[in-house]
């Protein structure tokens, strides 16, 4: 036998039951009293059960109504509590986050996002999964991680991914202080053309942007190492057994040195310089790395997940600072190479104009969210 049963008769009865009067319970829904006696009417018509016993003083629960009210006031008081559950998990932001990062976001900048992140929500447990860039691709694809931090050059599409630009750091020479490169300002791409080299491999992210930079301009067999770790690629640089190519973010606010390993500002910077006796030198023409938030496409985050998203959006882009040019520490006499200091652009924004001055200055350049300015 089939019922046509409502939610809404089952917490009227309720109601009236738990309150003994149809009044009582018509205040309590905001219904008129007769709306209430029709809808328990109906009930005890689709259950073939009398529930109340009604006088013109009092109504009382018949037997078979009172172990009714008994079950039924149960569950939906479980339904109330598993809503309210549900509407807490919303609105505290508790629940576990996975999120997936490359190896060498993994050791600078995630950390720190996910150290304010937690600061802002107490509640979630944030888990980290350091993997290669393109099991961090995989691992969101398939939903084992939340979403991912990855560094990719722009543009950058996966027709299973949604893909939200942080910051752009340009790439840079890492040179040790003796090193002739060192001694002269601006460089070029082909400056390094018959310099042996080292950079990061696949596993970091922008090893893709090093290669479409140096395309063409490097004789064949000219060696071109690559670590999985930035200590790497600097180590070896220290060494002079090659140039380092890296991505490296300044901080401008700090007269324009580039900001070291151990920094404070460190917290905040995506790509600091490995500690060391190095001089960089910004590349010219301009080539960026962007830190990149992905997740899947054409689905919704959880709701302790977009909290964590929405706090890395937040803390990602890398404020500028003020001062528009610095000198090399390397030499008075040097031309001056700076990015001019001018607002990064936002998650929807405009690209910003970045001017650059030097000695072998090339043409304007229009850049997304650069942020950098190198000794």
């Amino acid at each position: 036998m089939s019922m046509n049963v409502s939610l809404q008769q089952l917490k009227v009865f309720v109601a009236v039951a738990r309150a003994r009067s149809f009044t009582r319970a018509a205040r309590e829904f905001g219904l008129t009293q007769s709306a209430v006696s029709r809808c328990v009417r109906e009930l005890e018509e689709a259950i073939e059960l009398k529930l109340f016993d009604r006088t013109t003083r009092q109504v009382e629960l018949t037997l078979a109504g009172s172990g009714f009210e008994r079950r039924i006031g149960r569950l939906l008081d479980e339904i109330e509590m598993a809503l309210n559950e549900g509407r807490d998990a919303h609105q505290a932001h508790s629940g576990v986050v996975l999120v997936a990062s490359n190896p060498v976001l993994s050791s600078t900048w995630v950390p720190a996002a996910l150290a304010r992140c937690a600061a802002a929500f107490p509640s979630l447990t944030l888990q980290l999964q350091d993997l290669p860039q393109a099991a961090v691709l995989q691992a969101v694809e398939q939903g084992e991680a939340d979403f991912g931090v990855i560094a990719e050059s722009v543009p950058f599409a996966s027709g299973n991914l949604d893909v939200q630009p942080l910051s752009a750091t340009p790439l840079c020479a890492l040179l040790p202080a003796h090193h002739p490169l060192a001694l002269q300002g601006a460089l070029r791409w082909d400056d390094l053309a018959r310099e042996p080299l080292v950079t990061l491999n696949r596993d970091a992210g922008c090893r893709g942007a090093v290669m479409r930079a140096l395309d063409g301009l490097r004789p064949e067999g000219r060696p071109l190492q690559e670590f999985a770790h930035v200590a790497g690629v600097a180590r070896m640089a220290q060494l002079g057994m090659g140039i380092g190519v890296l991505p490296v973010c300044t901080d401008g606010a700090r007269g324009g040195h580039a900001q070291r390993a151990g920094d404070v500002a460190h917290a905040t910077c995506h790509w600091p310089v490995p500690a060391g006796p190095f001089v960089t030198r910004l590349l010219h023409p301009v080539v960026n790395v962007t830190t990149m938030l992905v997740r899947r496409r054409h689905r919704s985050l959880r709701p302790c997940a977009q909290a964590a998203w929405s706090q890395f959006m937040q803390d990602g882009p890398v404020a500028d600072g003020s001062d528009p040019e610095t000198s090399s520490p390397d030499s008075e006499a040097l031309p001056q190479t700076s990015i001019d200091g001018s607002p990064m652009r936002g998650s929807n924004g405009t690209p910003m104009r970045v001017a650059l001055r030097g000695a072998d200055t090339p043409p304007p350049l229009r850049v997304t969210r650069t942020h950098a300015r190198i000794e």
